[in-house]
């Protein structure tokens, strides 16, 4: 049995003081629940925030993005390992921000992914397609494209603990969203890509989120999917009442 998984991406928002904020009123109002596992990502410097507030709640905490080398010239960059040392377990891999802004191609993701595993670190794996891809009927070769070329090399063992999630890239910081049922349609079919490399098994471990514009109005119906175990959360996961929320679906 898949165990839901509800993440927070706060992007490039909240100083120290909001990060810390958030997390005291937030704990409090998800306080008991064991159903959903509950994860925020945050910017690189309210990381050891989130490692002081999260502590002992059972909420785990993730970096938004990392390069794949230990060390070495690369200014601005972050590596796992200084991001193991705050106590990172969770990393954003190939979000549609990463590739459009940032011009991150199918290679640097693929070796994110690996670097990640090497690590010991849990990825999670953005796959999206644009509007235009999504009208010529592209959007399982797209996806499936992407998430096929990020996994390269990885074991059954890694796959089945892979974390996959499906963003449409209209759909996020749009307000609009994909219907339940056309998420479940291309979630459904990236998990059938996984069973045609990997074996039914394997598919079958694998998490999928979706995300864009994911809120309380919407998640329950998203959630009742069968091959929909999550959720990737932007701007509805900025408030702890509506974060709160998703995670306490029904």
């Amino acid at each position: 049995m898949r165990k839901p998984i509800i993440i927070a991406n706060w992007k490039m928002y909240k100083t120290r003081a909001e990060a810390s904020a958030f997390c005291q009123a937030f704990l409090p109002l998800i306080e008991g629940q064991e159903k959903v596992e509950a994860v925020i990502c945050a910017p690189f410097t309210q990381l050891d925030v989130l490692a002081s507030e999260l502590k002992g709640s059972g909420v785990g905490f993730g970096a938004q993005n990392f390069y794949p080398v230990a060390e070495g010239a690369f200014t601005g960059e972050v590596s796992l390992p200084m991001l193991q040392e705050i106590g990172v377990q969770y990393v954003i891999i190939g979000h549609s921000e990463r590739r459009e802004i940032f011009h991150e191609d199918d290679s640097l993701i693929q070796q994110k992914v690996q670097a990640a595993y090497a690590a010991g670190m849990q990825p999670i794996l953005c796959v999206g397609e644009h509007l235009e891809q999504r009208d010529n009927g592209q959007t399982v070769s797209v996806c499936s494209g992407q998430m096929l070329s990020a996994v390269e090399g990885l074991t059954e063992e890694q796959m089945k603990t892979l974390i996959v999630a499906y963003e449409p890239i209209w759909a996020i910081g749009t307000g609009k969203t994909a219907t339940a049922a056309d998420a479940e349609e291309v979630i459904g079919a990236l998990r059938q890509a996984i069973a045609e490399k990997y074996g039914r098994e394997v598919a079958d471990c694998v998490r999928f989120q979706y995300g864009g514009s994911v809120k309380p109005e919407n998640i329950s119906e998203l959630m009742a999917q069968p091959d929909i175990d999550g959720a990737l959360v932007g701007g509805a996961s900025l408030k702890p009442e509506s974060f709160s929320q998703l995670i306490l679906y029904k």
